[in-house]
């Protein structure tokens, strides 16, 4: 994966993101994270924010455009659009049919990514609206989202999950108590 400055970034095995601020000579990524701190990354531990490139030096529009993004989920098809409630608890479907117009051409790992992404931006938008309980749909497949979903929510304080209830959802989802 090609990174370059003024690209968004989510953060794979952490919550939050940032902007590529710059590459260092071995090949790491330097990131402006959403807190205004700098800081080197592997690749492997980065997913890009497709079709968002923000300039780098300007850190307040980068932090707007974010809030902006999260909050107006209508226009057209992205990752919002498998959001939806039932019982009035947010949840957010990861099947890639889901997020994307066509996943033709997406690598196993792109996939993944992109269903990442969607998550991470649920789970923190979630969280910064206060919300008790939600529902991540991940389905059943091989596991490995399931698995990088519950990865990322044993590193976080204050969360408990468990299986979804199986008459609703069936085998493929996780409920988030925050």
């Amino acid at each position: 994966m090609r990174f370059s400055p003024g690209q968004k970034i989510v953060f794979l095995h952490e919550s939050g993101g940032g902007v590529v601020d710059s590459i260092t000579e071995n090949g790491r990524v330097v990131i402006l994270d959403e807190d205004g701190f700098k800081k080197e990354y592997l690749k492997s531990q980065l997913a890009l924010v497709q079709d968002e490139i923000y300039p780098v030096e300007d850190e307040v529009a980068i932090n707007i455009e974010l809030q902006d993004k999260n909050l107006d989920a209508s226009k057209g098809r992205n990752t919002y659009s498998a959001e939806r409630k039932l019982n009035d608890i947010p949840e957010i479907d990861l099947h890639i049919e889901e997020l994307t117009e066509s996943h033709k051409g997406l690598s196993n790992h792109e996939i993944l990514s992109r269903q990442m992404i969607a998550f991470r931006q649920f789970y923190q938008r979630a969280k910064s609206q206060k919300k008790k309980k939600i529902v991540i749909i991940h389905g059943v497949g091989e596991g490995v989202l399931r698995y990088e979903v519950r990865s990322f929510l044993n590193k976080e304080d204050g969360v408990e999950y468990y299986d979804a209830d199986y008459l609703d959802y069936g085998q493929g989802a996780t409920v988030i108590e925050m």
